[in-house]
C-alpha cells in the first residue's frame, strides 16, 4: 500500500508520484508536522525566509524569477502579500497603538463623531489591507505603462504583489521603529506614518529596474512615475469620493459632523 499512490494507486518509485504528483505516503506524526513547519516557513533555501531574503535583495528579479517559472523555492506571491499585510495590520494596531493615537487626534478635531472616529481609524489601521484590495488596479495601470514589455494583466498582478510586500516589508523594517519611539509624540507619529507613501515612487523604480534590467533606465523611470502619478490620482479621487460621501452621511444623520469639516477661522 505504501508503494502505490492513494490519490491515483500509480506505482511511486521515488518521492513523488510520476502520474499526479502526489507525494509518496508518510503516516502524520510529529516529526512530519516539524518537518512541514521547516519546509514551509523556516527552511533558508525555499520558503517564507528563502522569498523575504530575495524580496529585500531585489523585489523585481524575485519577481522576474517566479513569472519565468523558477517557482519551487518561492512563497506563493499573493499568499506572501496577505500574509505580510496581516502581520503589517498586527503590527499597526497592537503594537504601534496606532488606534489609539488616532481616536485621541478625532477626538480633538472631530469631537464626538463616532463614525468619523472609527473611519479615520480603520483606515489608519489597514492601509496594507486597503492596498492590497487595490492591487487589481494597480496592475492594470501598470500592465498598460508596460504593455509594449510582453507581460499579460495576470503576471502584473503577481508584480503587483510583490512591489505591495516590497513596500510593506520596508514600512515594517523602516518606518514603524520610528513610530514606535515616538508613540509619545503624536504629531511626530502622525507625520512618520506618512512616509510610506513618498517611498512608493522609490519602490516602483527598484522594482521595476531589477525586472526589466534589459531596458533603458529612462524609461522605467518615466513610467514607473507616470505609475505613481496614476496612484496617487486614483487615491485623490477616492478622497474626493469618500469626502463627498462623508458629507452626504453628515447632513442626513450626523448634522454636529459638519461644523468639524469646515476651515477653522483665522
Amino acid at each position: 500500500m505504501e508503494n502505490s499512490c492513494p490519490n491515483c494507486n500509480h506505482l511511486i518509485i521515488e518521492n513523488f508520484c510520476s502520474n499526479c504528483g502526489q507525494k509518496k505516503y508518510k503516516r502524520i506524526d510529529k516529526k512530519y508536522v516539524l518537518d512541514e513547519i521547516q519546509y514551509t516557513l523556516l527552511h533558508t533555501n525555499k520558503g517564507l525566509f528563502y522569498s523575504l531574503k530575495k524580496l529585500i535583495k531585489s523585489p523585481g528579479t524575485t519577481a522576474k524569477e517566479y513569472i519565468d517559472g523558477n517557482r519551487v523555492n518561492h512563497y506563493k506571491p499573493i499568499l506572501l502579500v496577505f500574509l505580510l499585510s496581516g502581520i503589517s495590520a498586527f503590527i499597526s494596531y497592537k503594537l504601534l497603538g496606532f488606534g489609539e493615537i488616532i481616536n485621541d487626534f478625532n477626538a480633538q478635531k472631530y469631537g464626538n463623531s463616532e463614525f468619523l472616529g472609527d473611519l479615520m481609524s480603520f483606515t489608519s489601521n489597514y492601509t496594507a489591507i486597503l492596498m492590497l484590495m487595490m492591487v487589481p488596479v494597480f496592475a492594470l495601470t501598470t500592465k498598460l505603462l508596460y504593455r509594449k514589455w510582453g507581460h499579460n494583466y495576470y503576471e502584473h498582478i503577481v508584480m503587483n504583489c510583490y512591489i505591495l510586500a516590497a513596500f510593506t516589508l520596508i514600512s515594517m523594517i523602516i518606518v514603524y521603529p520610528i513610530m514606535f519611539f515616538l508613540k509619545d509624540s503624536p504629531d511626530s507619529f502622525l507625520t512618520i506614518s506618512q512616509i510610506p507613501f513618498l517611498i512608493v515612487p522609490f519602490v516602483l523604480v527598484w522594482f521595476f529596474r531589477g525586472f526589466y534590467g534589459e531596458k533603458p533606465v529612462k524609461s522605467i523611470v518615466l513610467r514607473s512615475l507616470s505609475a505613481f502619478g496614476i496612484f496617487a490620482l486614483g487615491y485623490l479621487g477616492i478622497i474626493i469620493v469618500g469626502s463627498i460621501l462623508l458629507v452626504i452621511y453628515a447632513m442626513i444623520y450626523d448634522p454636529e459632523l459638519i461644523k468639524y469639516m469646515q476651515p477653522p477661522n483665522k
